[in-house]
Protein backbone atom coordinates (compact mmCIF):
# COMPACT_ATOMS: atom_id res chain seq x y z
CA UNK A 1 0.00 0.00 0.00
CA UNK A 2 2.99 2.35 0.54
CA UNK A 3 4.56 2.09 -2.07
CA UNK A 4 1.11 2.09 -4.51
CA UNK A 5 0.54 5.31 -2.63
CA UNK A 6 4.28 6.93 -3.21
CA UNK A 7 4.44 6.11 -6.93
CA UNK A 8 1.20 7.92 -7.18
CA UNK A 9 1.82 10.87 -5.34
CA UNK A 10 4.99 11.39 -7.29
CA UNK A 11 2.92 10.83 -10.66
CA UNK A 12 0.24 13.38 -9.41
CA UNK A 13 2.40 15.90 -8.80
CA UNK A 14 1.73 19.25 -10.71
CA UNK A 15 4.24 20.54 -12.84
CA UNK A 16 6.14 23.91 -12.21
CA UNK A 17 5.87 26.16 -15.13
CA UNK A 18 7.57 29.31 -15.28
CA UNK A 19 4.77 31.23 -17.22
CA UNK A 20 1.15 29.90 -18.07
CA UNK A 21 0.15 28.32 -21.18
CA UNK A 22 -2.80 30.66 -21.54
CA UNK A 23 -2.16 33.83 -19.62
CA UNK A 24 -4.87 36.26 -19.07
CA UNK A 25 -2.39 39.16 -19.22
CA UNK A 26 -1.27 38.00 -23.05
CA UNK A 27 -3.52 36.86 -25.82
CA UNK A 28 -1.96 34.10 -28.16
CA UNK A 29 -0.97 35.95 -31.60
CA UNK A 30 -2.71 33.46 -33.97
CA UNK A 31 -4.50 29.52 -33.21
CA UNK A 32 -5.04 27.23 -36.15
CA UNK A 33 -8.72 26.52 -36.20
CA UNK A 34 -11.12 23.82 -37.16
CA UNK A 35 -14.48 23.24 -36.10
CA UNK A 36 -15.02 20.21 -36.33
CA UNK A 37 -16.45 18.03 -33.46
CA UNK A 38 -17.66 14.48 -32.55
CA UNK A 39 -18.05 12.49 -35.81
CA UNK A 40 -18.01 15.84 -38.01
CA UNK A 41 -14.69 15.31 -40.44
CA UNK A 42 -13.35 16.68 -42.75
CA UNK A 43 -13.04 13.25 -45.13
CA UNK A 44 -16.26 13.35 -46.03
CA UNK A 45 -18.16 15.38 -48.11
CA UNK A 46 -21.27 14.99 -46.53
CA UNK A 47 -19.96 17.13 -43.47
CA UNK A 48 -21.47 20.73 -43.19
CA UNK A 49 -20.40 22.57 -40.64
CA UNK A 50 -23.50 24.83 -38.75
CA UNK A 51 -22.67 28.42 -38.75
CA UNK A 52 -24.10 28.35 -34.82
CA UNK A 53 -21.14 25.87 -33.88
CA UNK A 54 -18.33 27.98 -35.36
CA UNK A 55 -19.91 30.90 -33.70
CA UNK A 56 -19.86 29.36 -30.56
CA UNK A 57 -16.08 28.75 -31.36
CA UNK A 58 -15.29 31.89 -32.43
CA UNK A 59 -17.06 33.22 -29.28
CA UNK A 60 -14.39 31.51 -26.95
CA UNK A 61 -11.67 31.89 -29.10
CA UNK A 62 -11.46 35.63 -29.27
CA UNK A 63 -11.18 35.36 -25.37
CA UNK A 64 -7.87 33.77 -25.91
CA UNK A 65 -6.30 35.46 -29.46
CA UNK A 66 -6.51 38.02 -32.27
CA UNK A 67 -6.33 35.48 -35.20
CA UNK A 68 -6.95 32.53 -36.42
CA UNK A 69 -5.64 30.24 -39.27
CA UNK A 70 -7.92 27.78 -41.28
CA UNK A 71 -7.45 25.59 -44.02
CA UNK A 72 -9.92 25.19 -46.14
CA UNK A 73 -12.87 26.65 -47.92
CA UNK A 74 -15.10 23.90 -48.14
CA UNK A 75 -17.70 22.40 -45.67
CA UNK A 76 -19.01 24.89 -44.31
CA UNK A 77 -15.48 26.51 -43.48
CA UNK A 78 -16.16 29.47 -45.51
CA UNK A 79 -18.29 30.92 -43.33
CA UNK A 80 -15.71 31.79 -40.82
CA UNK A 81 -14.65 35.12 -42.17
CA UNK A 82 -17.95 36.28 -41.57
CA UNK A 83 -18.25 34.68 -38.35
CA UNK A 84 -15.04 35.73 -36.87
CA UNK A 85 -15.59 39.37 -37.99
CA UNK A 86 -18.55 39.60 -35.46
CA UNK A 87 -16.28 38.89 -32.62
CA UNK A 88 -13.36 41.02 -33.36
CA UNK A 89 -10.75 37.88 -34.87
CA UNK A 90 -8.65 38.27 -37.57
CA UNK A 91 -8.25 35.43 -40.50
CA UNK A 92 -5.20 33.18 -42.02
CA UNK A 93 -7.47 31.89 -45.06
CA UNK A 94 -6.32 29.10 -45.97
CA UNK A 95 -6.90 27.20 -49.49
CA UNK A 96 -5.97 23.55 -49.50
CA UNK A 97 -4.81 21.58 -52.47
CA UNK A 98 -3.90 18.26 -53.23
CA UNK A 99 -4.37 16.00 -56.35
CA UNK A 100 -7.76 16.87 -58.10
CA UNK A 101 -7.06 20.19 -59.76
CA UNK A 102 -11.22 20.23 -60.07
CA UNK A 103 -11.53 20.59 -56.28
CA UNK A 104 -8.14 22.86 -56.17
CA UNK A 105 -10.02 25.07 -58.64
CA UNK A 106 -13.11 25.36 -56.28
CA UNK A 107 -11.24 25.97 -53.17
CA UNK A 108 -9.23 28.78 -55.13
CA UNK A 109 -12.46 30.04 -56.62
CA UNK A 110 -13.80 30.15 -53.16
CA UNK A 111 -10.77 31.65 -51.66
CA UNK A 112 -10.46 34.89 -53.54
CA UNK A 113 -13.96 35.53 -52.91
CA UNK A 114 -13.42 36.21 -49.26
CA UNK A 115 -10.24 37.75 -49.75
CA UNK A 116 -11.98 40.52 -51.41
CA UNK A 117 -15.32 40.47 -49.67
CA UNK A 118 -13.72 40.47 -46.21
CA UNK A 119 -10.55 42.72 -46.53
CA UNK A 120 -10.91 43.97 -43.49
CA UNK A 121 -10.91 40.63 -41.80
CA UNK A 122 -8.62 38.19 -43.89
CA UNK A 123 -4.97 39.28 -43.27
CA UNK A 124 -3.12 36.44 -45.84
CA UNK A 125 -4.18 33.78 -48.17
CA UNK A 126 -1.92 30.39 -47.52
CA UNK A 127 -2.34 28.36 -50.75
CA UNK A 128 -1.51 25.26 -49.67
CA UNK A 129 -0.39 23.58 -46.72
CA UNK A 130 2.03 21.13 -46.73
CA UNK A 131 1.72 19.54 -50.48
CA UNK A 132 5.19 19.10 -51.14
CA UNK A 133 5.66 17.15 -47.86
CA UNK A 134 2.87 14.71 -49.31
CA UNK A 135 3.93 15.13 -53.37
CA UNK A 136 0.47 16.07 -54.30
CA UNK A 137 2.26 18.71 -56.63
CA UNK A 138 5.14 20.21 -57.99
CA UNK A 139 6.96 22.76 -57.29
CA UNK A 140 6.68 25.03 -60.58
CA UNK A 141 2.76 23.97 -60.40
CA UNK A 142 2.36 25.43 -56.82
CA UNK A 143 5.02 28.35 -57.78
CA UNK A 144 2.35 29.05 -60.93
CA UNK A 145 -0.54 28.50 -58.54
CA UNK A 146 0.76 30.74 -56.21
CA UNK A 147 1.23 33.89 -58.38
CA UNK A 148 -2.13 33.79 -60.26
CA UNK A 149 -3.69 34.29 -56.96
CA UNK A 150 -1.33 37.03 -55.62
CA UNK A 151 -2.65 38.71 -58.97
CA UNK A 152 -6.58 38.63 -58.03
CA UNK A 153 -6.14 39.49 -54.51
CA UNK A 154 -4.90 42.74 -52.36
CA UNK A 155 -3.71 40.76 -49.27
CA UNK A 156 -0.15 38.99 -48.72
CA UNK A 157 -0.24 35.05 -50.08
CA UNK A 158 2.07 32.34 -48.60
CA UNK A 159 2.73 28.50 -48.86
CA UNK A 160 3.05 26.42 -45.30
CA UNK A 161 5.17 23.38 -45.14
CA UNK A 162 7.92 21.70 -42.88
CA UNK A 163 11.08 23.96 -42.73
CA UNK A 164 13.17 21.17 -44.59
CA UNK A 165 10.57 21.55 -47.50
CA UNK A 166 11.38 25.39 -47.90
CA UNK A 167 15.02 24.96 -47.55
CA UNK A 168 15.13 22.53 -50.98
CA UNK A 169 12.78 24.42 -52.62
CA UNK A 170 14.28 27.84 -52.54
CA UNK A 171 12.69 29.34 -55.53
CA UNK A 172 9.13 29.26 -54.08
CA UNK A 173 10.85 32.15 -51.64
CA UNK A 174 10.09 34.59 -54.73
CA UNK A 175 6.35 33.57 -55.51
CA UNK A 176 5.10 34.04 -51.82
CA UNK A 177 5.20 37.57 -49.82
CA UNK A 178 6.28 35.90 -46.76
CA UNK A 179 7.72 32.54 -45.73
CA UNK A 180 5.11 30.18 -43.43
CA UNK A 181 6.94 27.21 -42.05
CA UNK A 182 6.05 24.15 -39.46
CA UNK A 183 8.35 23.51 -36.46
CA UNK A 184 7.13 20.45 -34.90
CA UNK A 185 9.62 19.28 -32.86
CA UNK A 186 7.50 15.97 -31.73
CA UNK A 187 7.35 15.20 -35.45
CA UNK A 188 11.14 16.05 -36.50
CA UNK A 189 13.14 13.27 -38.26
CA UNK A 190 14.95 12.85 -34.72
CA UNK A 191 12.43 13.96 -32.57
CA UNK A 192 13.08 16.69 -29.85
CA UNK A 193 12.12 16.70 -26.62
CA UNK A 194 9.92 19.16 -24.74
CA UNK A 195 11.94 21.02 -22.72
CA UNK A 196 14.35 21.90 -25.69
CA UNK A 197 11.36 22.59 -27.98
CA UNK A 198 11.40 26.15 -27.97
CA UNK A 199 15.00 26.72 -28.52
CA UNK A 200 14.90 23.83 -31.74
CA UNK A 201 11.80 26.32 -33.04
CA UNK A 202 13.97 29.42 -32.21
CA UNK A 203 17.44 27.45 -33.71
CA UNK A 204 15.02 26.47 -37.33
CA UNK A 205 13.27 29.89 -37.20
CA UNK A 206 16.84 31.61 -37.55
CA UNK A 207 17.75 29.05 -40.25
CA UNK A 208 15.05 30.12 -42.16
CA UNK A 209 15.44 33.62 -42.07
CA UNK A 210 18.78 33.41 -43.32
CA UNK A 211 17.78 31.35 -46.07
CA UNK A 212 14.80 33.78 -47.43
CA UNK A 213 16.77 37.24 -46.63
CA UNK A 214 14.21 40.00 -46.78
CA UNK A 215 11.14 38.01 -46.82
CA UNK A 216 9.25 37.49 -43.26
CA UNK A 217 8.91 34.55 -41.67
CA UNK A 218 5.53 33.24 -39.94
CA UNK A 219 5.94 30.45 -37.44
CA UNK A 220 2.80 28.78 -39.11
CA UNK A 221 2.51 25.69 -37.52
CA UNK A 222 4.10 25.32 -33.62
CA UNK A 223 2.89 22.75 -30.98
CA UNK A 224 3.22 19.59 -28.92
CA UNK A 225 0.55 16.22 -28.39
CA UNK A 226 -1.11 15.86 -24.67
CA UNK A 227 -1.92 12.28 -25.72
CA UNK A 228 -0.31 9.36 -27.67
CA UNK A 229 2.59 7.41 -28.11
CA UNK A 230 5.95 8.43 -27.27
CA UNK A 231 9.03 9.18 -29.94
CA UNK A 232 12.44 8.87 -29.17
CA UNK A 233 12.82 11.34 -26.48
CA UNK A 234 9.48 13.38 -27.07
CA UNK A 235 6.79 12.35 -24.64
CA UNK A 236 3.18 13.46 -24.97
CA UNK A 237 1.88 14.40 -21.87
CA UNK A 238 -0.24 17.13 -20.65
CA UNK A 239 2.22 18.99 -18.58
CA UNK A 240 4.79 18.91 -21.99
CA UNK A 241 2.25 20.65 -24.23
CA UNK A 242 1.45 23.32 -21.92
CA UNK A 243 5.19 23.33 -21.30
CA UNK A 244 6.15 23.61 -24.72
CA UNK A 245 3.46 26.01 -25.34
CA UNK A 246 4.11 28.84 -22.39
CA UNK A 247 7.62 28.64 -23.67
CA UNK A 248 7.11 29.04 -27.31
CA UNK A 249 4.92 31.97 -26.50
CA UNK A 250 7.10 33.58 -24.59
CA UNK A 251 10.29 33.18 -26.56
CA UNK A 252 7.91 34.96 -29.49
CA UNK A 253 7.15 37.63 -27.07
CA UNK A 254 11.04 38.46 -26.21
CA UNK A 255 12.26 37.80 -30.13
CA UNK A 256 9.62 39.88 -31.33
CA UNK A 257 8.51 37.12 -34.06
CA UNK A 258 5.23 35.83 -35.38
CA UNK A 259 3.84 32.37 -34.47
CA UNK A 260 0.29 30.60 -34.89
CA UNK A 261 0.08 27.72 -32.53
CA UNK A 262 -1.44 24.23 -33.83
CA UNK A 263 -3.78 24.11 -32.63
CA UNK A 264 -7.65 25.34 -31.29
CA UNK A 265 -9.30 22.09 -30.37
CA UNK A 266 -8.66 18.47 -29.94
CA UNK A 267 -9.69 16.79 -33.42
CA UNK A 268 -10.92 13.42 -32.81
CA UNK A 269 -11.33 12.41 -36.58
CA UNK A 270 -7.85 12.65 -36.85
CA UNK A 271 -7.03 9.96 -35.24
CA UNK A 272 -9.14 7.40 -37.57
CA UNK A 273 -5.80 7.93 -40.04
CA UNK A 274 -3.05 9.39 -37.57
CA UNK A 275 -3.73 7.08 -34.44
CA UNK A 276 -4.22 8.72 -30.66
CA UNK A 277 -1.48 11.46 -31.55
CA UNK A 278 -3.72 13.06 -33.92
CA UNK A 279 -6.38 13.58 -31.76
CA UNK A 280 -4.91 15.95 -28.85
CA UNK A 281 -3.07 18.79 -30.40
CA UNK A 282 -5.47 21.51 -28.96
CA UNK A 283 -5.38 23.49 -26.29
CA UNK A 284 -9.21 23.18 -25.88
CA UNK A 285 -10.81 19.23 -25.76
CA UNK A 286 -12.91 18.48 -28.74
CA UNK A 287 -16.22 16.97 -27.07
CA UNK A 288 -17.04 19.45 -24.15
CA UNK A 289 -14.86 22.56 -25.53
CA UNK A 290 -13.52 23.07 -22.55
CA UNK A 291 -9.76 24.78 -22.07
CA UNK A 292 -7.45 22.26 -20.77
CA UNK A 293 -5.05 24.61 -19.03
CA UNK A 294 -7.19 27.32 -17.26
CA UNK A 295 -5.47 30.03 -15.57
CA UNK A 296 -3.98 29.44 -12.00
CA UNK A 297 -5.28 25.49 -11.95
CA UNK A 298 -2.25 23.29 -11.58
CA UNK A 299 -1.39 20.71 -14.03
CA UNK A 300 -0.96 17.13 -13.81
CA UNK A 301 -0.33 14.36 -16.60
CA UNK A 302 -2.31 12.88 -13.85
CA UNK A 303 -5.10 14.87 -12.27
CA UNK A 304 -7.32 12.22 -11.16
CA UNK A 305 -4.58 10.31 -9.37
CA UNK A 306 -6.13 10.26 -5.89
CA UNK A 307 -9.03 8.25 -7.27
CA UNK A 308 -6.61 5.82 -9.63
CA UNK A 309 -4.14 5.00 -6.32
CA UNK A 310 -7.55 4.11 -4.52
CA UNK A 311 -8.26 1.83 -7.14
CA UNK A 312 -5.09 0.21 -7.45
CA UNK A 313 -5.46 -0.38 -4.06
CA UNK A 314 -8.43 -2.06 -3.99
CA UNK A 315 -6.97 -4.41 -7.19
CA UNK A 316 -4.38 -4.69 -4.51
CA UNK A 317 -6.33 -5.71 -1.73
CA UNK A 318 -8.48 -8.29 -3.94
CA UNK A 319 -4.82 -9.95 -4.93
CA UNK A 320 -4.02 -10.69 -1.65
CA UNK A 321 -7.66 -11.74 -0.83
CA UNK A 322 -7.81 -14.49 -3.78
CA UNK A 323 -4.75 -15.93 -2.46
CA UNK A 324 -6.14 -16.02 1.37
CA UNK A 325 -9.21 -17.75 -0.07
CA UNK A 326 -6.93 -20.06 -2.21
CA UNK A 327 -5.09 -20.91 1.54
CA UNK A 328 -8.31 -20.94 3.98
CA UNK A 329 -8.81 -24.39 5.21
CA UNK A 330 -5.52 -25.46 3.94
CA UNK A 331 -2.90 -26.06 6.73
CA UNK A 332 0.92 -25.76 6.25
CA UNK A 333 3.30 -23.29 5.65
CA UNK A 334 3.89 -21.84 2.49
CA UNK A 335 7.84 -21.65 0.33
CA UNK A 336 8.24 -17.52 1.44
CA UNK A 337 9.14 -16.70 -2.34
CA UNK A 338 5.20 -17.12 -3.23
CA UNK A 339 4.54 -14.25 -0.90
CA UNK A 340 7.01 -12.47 -2.22
CA UNK A 341 5.98 -12.83 -5.65
CA UNK A 342 2.53 -12.34 -4.87
CA UNK A 343 3.45 -9.14 -3.25
CA UNK A 344 4.88 -7.95 -6.17
CA UNK A 345 2.56 -8.96 -8.70
CA UNK A 346 0.06 -7.22 -6.51
CA UNK A 347 2.01 -3.77 -6.07
CA UNK A 348 2.74 -3.64 -9.67
CA UNK A 349 -1.05 -3.96 -10.16
CA UNK A 350 -1.47 -1.54 -8.20
CA UNK A 351 0.52 1.13 -9.74
CA UNK A 352 -0.07 0.08 -13.11
CA UNK A 353 -3.78 0.04 -12.94
CA UNK A 354 -4.67 3.55 -12.86
CA UNK A 355 -2.12 4.45 -15.75
CA UNK A 356 -3.52 1.69 -17.48
CA UNK A 357 -6.91 2.53 -17.07
CA UNK A 358 -6.06 6.11 -18.23
CA UNK A 359 -4.57 5.21 -21.76
CA UNK A 360 -7.55 3.24 -22.49
CA UNK A 361 -9.89 6.12 -21.94
CA UNK A 362 -8.02 8.31 -24.40
CA UNK A 363 -6.57 5.83 -26.65
CA UNK A 364 -9.83 4.04 -27.82
CA UNK A 365 -11.31 5.43 -30.60
CA UNK A 366 -14.78 3.92 -32.21
CA UNK A 367 -16.15 0.72 -30.96
CA UNK A 368 -13.63 -1.70 -32.17
CA UNK A 369 -10.63 0.60 -30.06
CA UNK A 370 -12.74 0.13 -27.28
CA UNK A 371 -13.32 -3.41 -27.54
CA UNK A 372 -9.88 -4.02 -28.23
CA UNK A 373 -8.28 -1.99 -25.38
CA UNK A 374 -11.18 -2.79 -23.03
CA UNK A 375 -10.57 -6.71 -23.48
CA UNK A 376 -6.70 -5.99 -22.72
CA UNK A 377 -7.50 -4.13 -19.21
CA UNK A 378 -10.12 -6.70 -18.63
CA UNK A 379 -7.62 -9.62 -18.85
CA UNK A 380 -4.67 -7.54 -17.29
CA UNK A 381 -6.92 -6.69 -14.54
CA UNK A 382 -7.81 -10.28 -14.03
CA UNK A 383 -4.40 -12.03 -14.43
CA UNK A 384 -2.96 -10.67 -10.76
CA UNK A 385 -6.32 -12.13 -9.28
CA UNK A 386 -6.38 -15.58 -11.00
CA UNK A 387 -2.85 -15.41 -10.74
CA UNK A 388 -2.84 -15.31 -7.13
CA UNK A 389 -4.57 -18.55 -6.80
CA UNK A 390 -2.63 -20.40 -9.16
CA UNK A 391 0.37 -19.39 -7.32
CA UNK A 392 -1.09 -20.36 -3.49
CA UNK A 393 -2.41 -24.09 -5.11
CA UNK A 394 0.25 -24.74 -6.66
CA UNK A 395 -0.87 -24.69 -10.30
CA UNK A 396 0.07 -23.69 -13.54
CA UNK A 397 -0.90 -21.39 -15.84
CA UNK A 398 -2.66 -23.61 -18.29
CA UNK A 399 -1.13 -24.10 -21.87
CA UNK A 400 -3.81 -23.38 -24.60
CA UNK A 401 -3.79 -27.15 -25.58
CA UNK A 402 -5.66 -27.14 -22.33
CA UNK A 403 -7.79 -24.69 -23.10
CA UNK A 404 -9.03 -25.22 -27.00
CA UNK A 405 -7.69 -28.61 -27.65
CA UNK A 406 -9.63 -31.70 -28.07
CA UNK A 407 -11.85 -33.05 -25.51
CA UNK A 408 -9.75 -35.62 -23.45
CA UNK A 409 -6.96 -32.19 -22.95
CA UNK A 410 -8.56 -29.97 -21.45
CA UNK A 411 -9.04 -28.69 -18.10
CA UNK A 412 -12.13 -28.89 -16.34
CA UNK A 413 -11.09 -26.60 -13.73
CA UNK A 414 -13.11 -23.36 -14.46
CA UNK A 415 -10.54 -21.15 -12.89
CA UNK A 416 -7.98 -22.71 -14.63
CA UNK A 417 -9.74 -21.77 -17.80
CA UNK A 418 -10.59 -18.08 -16.65
CA UNK A 419 -6.78 -17.80 -15.89
CA UNK A 420 -6.62 -19.40 -19.40
CA UNK A 421 -9.02 -16.72 -21.24
CA UNK A 422 -7.04 -14.18 -19.83
CA UNK A 423 -3.46 -15.20 -21.07
CA UNK A 424 -5.06 -16.27 -24.66
CA UNK A 425 -6.90 -12.44 -24.83
CA UNK A 426 -3.19 -10.93 -23.72
CA UNK A 427 -1.06 -12.80 -26.16
CA UNK A 428 -3.78 -11.96 -29.06
CA UNK A 429 -3.69 -8.62 -28.38
CA UNK A 430 -0.05 -8.36 -27.64
CA UNK A 431 1.10 -10.49 -30.57
CA UNK A 432 -1.12 -7.82 -32.76
CA UNK A 433 0.45 -4.86 -31.30
CA UNK A 434 4.09 -6.70 -31.38
CA UNK A 435 3.13 -7.37 -35.21
CA UNK A 436 2.01 -3.70 -35.80
CA UNK A 437 5.63 -1.83 -34.27
CA UNK A 438 7.32 -3.92 -36.90
CA UNK A 439 5.23 -3.41 -39.68
CA UNK A 440 3.25 0.07 -39.34
CA UNK A 441 4.90 1.50 -35.79
CA UNK A 442 4.05 5.34 -37.03
CA UNK A 443 0.89 5.82 -34.98
CA UNK A 444 0.96 2.55 -32.64
CA UNK A 445 0.18 3.21 -28.99
CA UNK A 446 2.50 1.16 -26.21
CA UNK A 447 0.05 -0.47 -24.01
CA UNK A 448 3.43 -1.26 -21.31
CA UNK A 449 0.89 -0.92 -18.28
CA UNK A 450 -1.97 -2.98 -19.40
CA UNK A 451 0.86 -5.67 -20.38
CA UNK A 452 3.30 -5.80 -17.73
CA UNK A 453 0.32 -5.76 -15.16
CA UNK A 454 -1.10 -9.62 -16.90
CA UNK A 455 2.76 -10.65 -17.54
CA UNK A 456 4.46 -10.16 -14.05
CA UNK A 457 1.82 -12.31 -12.75
CA UNK A 458 1.65 -14.96 -15.37
CA UNK A 459 5.26 -15.27 -15.74
CA UNK A 460 5.75 -15.44 -11.25
CA UNK A 461 3.00 -18.50 -11.52
CA UNK A 462 5.10 -20.22 -14.41
CA UNK A 463 8.50 -19.62 -12.82
CA UNK A 464 7.49 -20.83 -9.11
CA UNK A 465 5.08 -23.47 -10.68
CA UNK A 466 6.77 -24.69 -13.60
CA UNK A 467 4.49 -26.88 -16.08
CA UNK A 468 5.23 -30.48 -15.94
CA UNK A 469 7.52 -32.36 -18.02
CA UNK A 470 5.85 -32.67 -21.19
CA UNK A 471 6.49 -31.54 -25.27
CA UNK A 472 6.71 -27.63 -25.79
CA UNK A 473 3.42 -26.70 -27.30
CA UNK A 474 3.89 -25.02 -31.16
CA UNK A 475 1.49 -21.97 -30.25
CA UNK A 476 3.29 -20.93 -27.27
CA UNK A 477 6.55 -21.60 -28.88
CA UNK A 478 5.71 -19.44 -32.35
CA UNK A 479 3.98 -16.47 -29.89
CA UNK A 480 6.68 -16.80 -28.22
CA UNK A 481 9.23 -16.16 -31.22
CA UNK A 482 6.63 -13.27 -32.85
CA UNK A 483 7.30 -11.24 -29.10
CA UNK A 484 11.34 -11.77 -28.79
CA UNK A 485 11.55 -10.94 -32.90
CA UNK A 486 9.58 -8.30 -32.02
CA UNK A 487 10.79 -7.02 -28.83
CA UNK A 488 15.02 -6.57 -30.94
CA UNK A 489 13.04 -4.60 -33.34
CA UNK A 490 11.10 -2.67 -32.00
CA UNK A 491 13.78 -1.90 -29.02
CA UNK A 492 16.39 -0.79 -32.25
CA UNK A 493 13.89 1.00 -34.60
CA UNK A 494 12.44 3.18 -31.56
CA UNK A 495 15.91 4.20 -30.18
CA UNK A 496 16.92 4.10 -26.56
CA UNK A 497 15.58 7.42 -25.67
CA UNK A 498 12.13 6.55 -25.51
CA UNK A 499 11.44 4.56 -22.32
CA UNK A 500 7.76 3.58 -23.59
CA UNK A 501 9.07 1.02 -25.94
CA UNK A 502 11.75 -0.23 -24.14
CA UNK A 503 9.24 -1.04 -21.43
CA UNK A 504 6.81 -1.95 -23.93
CA UNK A 505 9.83 -4.57 -25.35
CA UNK A 506 10.77 -5.96 -21.77
CA UNK A 507 7.16 -6.95 -21.39
CA UNK A 508 7.01 -8.57 -24.74
CA UNK A 509 10.42 -10.44 -23.39
CA UNK A 510 8.58 -11.35 -20.33
CA UNK A 511 5.71 -12.63 -22.32
CA UNK A 512 7.99 -14.47 -24.90
CA UNK A 513 9.74 -16.67 -21.49
CA UNK A 514 6.62 -17.57 -19.89
CA UNK A 515 5.50 -18.84 -23.07
CA UNK A 516 8.72 -20.40 -23.99
CA UNK A 517 8.22 -22.30 -20.33
CA UNK A 518 4.87 -24.06 -21.27
CA UNK A 519 4.63 -27.57 -22.10
CA UNK A 520 1.71 -29.99 -23.17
Amino acid sequence: MGAIAAVWWWLGLPADLAYAPIDPNHKVQCISYAPFRSNQTSLSPATQVSREQIAEDLAQLAKITDCIRTYATDLGLDQIPELAARVGLKVIQGIFLDRDRRKNATQISAGIRLAKQYPETIIALVVGNEVLLRKEMSVSDLAATIRSIKAQVTVPVTYADVWEFWLSNRELGDAVDFVTVHILPYWENVPIPAEHAAAHADTIRRRVAAAFPGKEILVGEIGWPSEGRMRGSSLASPVNQARVVSEVLELARREHFRVNLFEAYDESWKREIEGTIGGYWGLFDSEQRTLKYPPGVPISNFPFWKLQMCGGMALAVLVFGAAWLTLRGKPGELDFGLWIALALSATTAGILFGVAAQKMVYESYGAGGWLLWGSLLAAATASPLFGANALMSGRAPPSFLELLGPQGHQTESVLATMHGLAWIVTVVIGTAIALGLVFDPRFIDFPYAALTMAAVPFAAATLLNPPKKGLRPMAESLFAGIFSAAAIYAGFNEGPANWQSLWTCAAFILLAATLWRARA
